[in-house]
């Protein structure tokens, strides 16, 4: 089960105006508690203006609602209609959070400027091989 979360709380109203960074934390904590053999993968766009300590900040409160996986992408401005880019984060800078993701616990971490949340579909297929879950096992 997928929700972006997309941004730190403090950037939430500028990027997603009509989102609410504690509903996202909901809904994938809702979702855990209601199926709780699924997967849940998450993404967050970085670029934006945000600190080291807000993403990491936001990783802690994803790992809090029992989120699985996470992506981290460098934001791309579409369009001139559409936020501009705050910063070019380096991969150095990605590396880090992955790192710091998989030590808080996450099961995949996929951090790179050209990550898309969308893209790791196949990655998904093998960490559900290596880590299996079904309705037997956990009930």
């Amino acid at each position: 089960m997928n929700h972006n979360t997309e941004t730190v709380p403090r950037l939430y109203r500028r990027t997603r105006p009509q989102g609410d960074y504690q509903r996202s934390l909901e809904l994938l904590q809702r979702s855990r508690a209601l199926a709780p053999w699924v997967y849940t993968k998450t993404g967050i766009m970085v670029g934006l203006g945000e600190t080291d300590d807000e993403v990491r900040q936001a990783m802690r409160d994803l790992r809090a609602v029992d989120c699985d996986i996470l992506t981290l992408g460098q934001y791309l401005q579409p369009t001139q209609k559409h936020l501009g880019v705050a910063e070019f984060v380096t991969p150095e800078q990605f590396e880090a959070w992955r790192l710091y993701g998989e030590e808080i616990g996450f099961l995949q971490v996929v951090s790179s400027p050209l990550t898309r949340s969308s893209y790791h579909a196949e990655q998904v297929r093998e960490l559900m091989v290596k880590y299996p879950r079904s309705r037997e096992a956990i009930a």
